[in-house]
């Protein structure tokens, strides 16, 4: 069993290097920022967002991600914010952060759309250390693959935004640069690290059903060249603004169920659970991936909040 969940993590470690895809979220819609620069200071105020998820929960080594973002309005129609995203695999042996800086300008098309466009620049660091990985104990990995101290890559991303009071759309491509880590070439195989471009969309509405009941379905759609479609579809039904509880499934991926609380006008708590439905998941040692979300907002009391903010 051990010399299986070590294969397991060398292949996840790999896979990560070699076919790069961004962290994945159940709670998206929570965490628009991480993925489209536009979404600065759309929420009108100070907002801080953090993110905490652990996949394959059970699983020795398995990847876990830390997310926060903080942007607020600056102006008429400048928003200005900051993101940074931790990723690691294998226990520190591959360990992934990205910190970008975004600015939006936002156009209002009528009395309750906004069009916002978006663009960040991004510093990310990678670090690769074989010696934590079970099996290696020098500094050279499989096929002879260096560690990685922390290499620095500079990048940018652009993004697309328009919403409404209870409808939202987004476009994005968080990193436009395919940045080449490394490359090892031996007598018969050679090995390479890229960043590949992510390209994202991002959509969602707010159906009333009655005073108290909002129904409010989404989508995310990401593309990769060198893997799989990926398409994450939500519903949460929200409770007198205050509490939310859904479902979401990834599909081919995972099953996921969601709940959020808005403790007080400025803060918020959400959780979910993925249950994977791949072969993985029907492993004893795999009991299920766990997010939690915290969300807390600097209103200015001086200014009337005219409708909710559901996004």
């Amino acid at each position: 069993m051990k010399k299986y969940i070590i294969a397991i993590i060398f292949l996840v470690t790999c896979t990560s290097l070699s076919a790069q895809q961004d962290a994945q979220f159940t709670q998206y819609m929570y965490n628009t920022l991480a993925i489209n620069p536009a979404y600065t200071g759309s929420r009108g105020v100070l907002s801080i967002a953090a993110l905490h998820r652990s996949q394959w929960i059970g699983l020795d080594g398995a990847p876990s991600t830390q997310t926060l973002n903080v942007h607020a309005p600056s102006g008429k129609n400048l928003g200005l914010g900051l993101s940074i995203v931790n990723d690691e695999i294998g226990n520190g042996t591959s360990q992934e952060t990205y910190i970008d800086g975004s600015i939006s300008y936002t156009i209002r098309l009528a009395r309750e759309s906004k069009l916002s466009f978006g663009v960040k620049a991004s510093a990310h660091l990678l670090n690769l250390d074989f010696t934590k990985l079970a099996g290696f104990s020098n500094e050279l990995g499989p096929s002879g693959i260096p560690n990685i101290d922390n290499k620095f890559s500079p990048n940018f991303g652009a993004g697309v935004y328009y919403h409404t009071n209870a409808f939202y759309v987004g476009a994005s491509i968080p990193n436009f640069l395919q940045t080449q880590h490394f490359e090892n070439s031996g007598a018969s195989s050679s090995f390479l690290a890229k960043e590949r471009m992510n390209i994202y969309l991002i959509t969602g509405y707010v159906f009333e059903l009655n005073r108290d009941v909002q129904f409010k379905p989404a989508l995310l759609i990401k593309a990769v060249n060198g893997a799989p479609l990926q398409t994450d579809i939500s519903a949460n039904f929200l409770i007198n603004q205050k509490f939310s509880v859904g479902a979401a499934y990834r599909w081919d991926a995972a099953f996921s169920a969601l709940a959020g609380f808005q403790i007080t006008d400025q803060f918020m708590l959400g959780i979910a659970y993925d249950k994977e439905i791949t072969e993985l998941g029907n492993t004893s040692f795999n009991d299920g991936s766990f997010e939690i979300f915290m969300r807390y907002e600097l209103f200015n009391y001086a200014r009337n909040v005219i409708a909710p903010r559901f996004f």
